[in-house]
């Protein structure tokens, strides 16, 4: 007899058509998580782009997904949905365990729906939340920090685990007052899906880019926290030296930001794209020039398509990546450093390759998408 399958809340205030690395992360890992689980998935009702594009919703096919209403008011560069605490209590009721994503009104009261319910609610961190917040608005950035620093304390100290993406995030919670258990769950990409091109130049006229350009490139959302100024400022110098140079942004985000990219002169701008991979292998460079970060999922992204990547010192990725090994760093804000860095690998495309290759490997060996979906998994066989 055929083993019934458990219920599975996934409770996340980020979910398709809205596109960042929570998104990625969950059209990931739900197929996986449905081989054992019945899942439902809670999450705001954004509604689509002119594009009218809703995301890769054929990998989540027998996944229940109830939408709530959003605000009509943004924050940054998103919508959040109210707080329904009475519908979710009435969902979580029907459910076994609660997979939570973020600290939004969504995931804040599944969070105490299942406290209420003395039912297991384990979260994954994918951002340490007061760092995002102080860095993605312009104003009252030191009360910002501490509300947020006690809205984390009240809802994760109610939940049964913390899975995050590191040792430093787990620690870094820990020193501020979340005494919940936590385990590491590093992030991984799929290499068989994210991988080199075989040829760079048929790659780059597959999105519409002269085959003769070389191609500097970024992808994720375009936030204040990701500093996409700072790149902007080094193309700008980097251009006068080298006229064949392109600047790829993809992604999308706070429209001041975007206004930036999608209107000027060697800069391409696709907006949000459901696949990525074609963009990033039409890349030379990847550039990440973040002011806050756990793992990084999008460098990760492009260093398994063999893109040698330049990024700030960052969370976890100042431990993945070794200078002129896999990848090189750059100071925060720095755009000059960074322009000099850039010409570097213009300039010599033995050290550009081998940083690829390099940074391909380092992807292969250690950050393989099956050992992070095993990972989840075992974590949430204990509920």
């Amino acid at each position: 007899m055929e083993k019934k399958k458990k219920k599975l809340l996934i409770a996340t205030d980020s979910f398709v058509p809205r596109w960042d690395g929570i998104t990625r992360f969950l059209l990931e890992v739900i197929p996986g998580l449905s081989e054992e689980y019945d899942i439902t998935v809670v999450a705001p009702d954004f509604k689509a782009d002119s594009s009218g594009d809703q995301g890769d919703l054929i990998a989540l096919e027998g996944i229940n997904i109830i939408r709530l209403p959003v605000v009509n008011m943004n924050i940054a560069d998103i919508n959040f949905s109210w707080f329904h605490p009475i519908k979710l209590k009435k969902i979580m009721q029907d459910q076994d365990v609660l997979f939570s994503q973020t600290i939004g009104p969504i995931g804040m009261c599944a969070i105490k729906a299942a406290k209420k319910l003395k039912k297991p609610a384990i979260a994954f961190i994918h951002s340490v939340e007061w760092e995002l917040a102080i860095r993605s608005i312009d104003k009252f950035k030191f009360l910002l920090n501490s509300f947020m620093k006690m809205v984390i304390r009240h809802f994760y100290k109610r939940t049964t685990l913390l899975l995050v993406p590191s040792l430093e995030v787990g620690e870094l919670y820990k020193k501020n007052g979340v005494s919940t258990q936590y385990k590491v769950v590093h992030l991984g990409t799929d290499i068989n899906k994210f991988k080199p091109t075989a040829d760079k130049k048929e790659a780059k006229k597959a999105v519409d880019i002269n085959s003769e350009f070389t191609v500097i490139g970024f992808s994720g959302r375009i936030g204040r926290e990701k500093n996409l100024i700072t790149l902007y400022r080094a193309f700008r110098r980097l251009e006068k030296k080298f006229p064949k140079l392109k600047l790829l942004v993809v992604g999308k985000g706070i429209k001041q930001l975007e206004e930036i990219f999608s209107s000027d002169r060697n800069i391409i701008a696709p907006g949000s794209v459901n696949n990525v991979v074609p963009y990033l292998q039409a890349m030379d460079i990847f550039v990440l020039p973040s002011l806050t970060e756990t793992s990084s999922l999008a460098t990760m992204e492009a260093m398994a398509c063999g893109l040698p990547v330049i990024t700030t010192p960052v969370g976890y990725v100042k431990d993945y990546i070794i200078e002129k090994e896999n990848g090189m760093f750059f100071p925060f804000k720095n755009s000059l450093v960074l322009s000099l860095k850039i010409e570097m690998l213009l300039n010599d495309l033995v050290l550009r390759k081998e940083l690829g290759q390099k940074a391909r490997q380092t992807i292969v060996d250690k950050f393989n998408w099956d050992r992070t979906i095993k990972d989840i998994k075992e974590y949430l066989r204990y509920f």
